[in-house]
């Protein structure tokens, strides 16, 4: 039995059309419901290359199901998600655009990294060997490249130090940054985070947002749920803030954090205190 076609919202183009230049992600028209619940109504999106987004907004407003749907994790029911210039999803098959197939979505993930609020390590590898892991298991690259790029990565997060430790060794923020260093050893064009601080203490937080605010400094191209408004304030390029499946309001942390944004945007930053903060990049 042939694969059934995706059919979405009608477009007053005939094919979809690929995102302008300097698009790293975008999302058009996105729906996602679970049974009877709508969790995203709508969504468009469009996140530049090398800019960090910043997704704030009410616990059970979607944010992390649109994190989740950038790289499929979760399948929309209507609309379109962009990486990188690859409609993620759909693959092309006798000029009609059909389901991908599983194949051809670990490729379209391939292009985006992501860190969730849990770690989620092999408990039974070093932090080294977990770094390396999916690089040799997806075949790109030998075992002694793939270790050579995971003691890089674990340099860049402040871990060359312990290579050699297993997650237990580790402390959670430790155990953070090397979650970071294993999304980052796919060499994503777009790293996503889910909340990656919620089940830290602040002291452990800072250790992982410091490394976050060095790779939004290196231009990496990040999507970020989360609560740490100082975070949002002063690293991010663009503030999102999401409830009840929409975007109520974007714009730049100058605006979303003046008495210029809406009453609803200021009303919630009032009632969180700054945490997460840095300096401005």
């Amino acid at each position: 039995m042939s694969a059934p076609e995706i059919h979405t919202r009608p477009r007053p183009r005939s094919w979809p059309q690929r995102p302008d230049p300097g698009i790293a992600v975008e999302l058009r028209d996105l729906h996602l419901s679970y049974g009877a619940h709508d969790i995203l109504k709508g969504i468009d999106l469009a996140v530049r290359e090398g800019t960090t987004t910043a997704l704030v907004g009410p616990s059970g407003s979607g944010k992390t199901t649109l994190l989740r749907c950038v790289n499929y994790l979760a399948t929309p029911v209507a609309g379109e998600v962009w990486v990188d210039g690859e409609l993620v999803g759909r693959e092309e098959r006798g000029g009609r655009l059909y389901p991908a197939s599983e194949r051809v979505l670990r490729g379209h993930r391939r292009r985006t990294g992501m860190v969730f609020q849990r770690f989620n390590l092999f408990a039974n590898l070093s932090a080294l060997a977990n770094v390396a892991f999916a690089p040799v298991s997806a075949g790109l690259c030998s075992r002694a490249e793939a270790q050579e790029r995971a003691s890089a990565l674990l340099a860049r997060v402040g871990l060359s130090h312990r290579e050699n430790a297993l997650p237990s060794q580790l402390s959670g923020g430790q155990q953070q940054r090397v979650a970071i260093a294993r999304a980052l050893a796919m060499q994503p064009k777009v790293m996503l985070f889910d909340e990656a601080t919620s089940a830290l203490d602040p002291e452990l937080s800072r250790e992982v947002l410091a490394v976050m605010q060095e790779l939004a400094k290196a231009g990496m191209t990040m999507l970020v749920v989360t609560h740490e408004t100082g975070f949002a304030r002063t690293v991010a390029d663009d503030i999102v803030f999401m409830e009840a499946g929409r975007i109520v309001s974007q714009g730049s942390p100058e605006t979303m954090f003046s008495d210029d944004a809406p009453e609803r945007v200021q009303s919630f930053f009032r009632r969180r205190p700054q945490t997460g903060s840095a300096s401005r990049k």
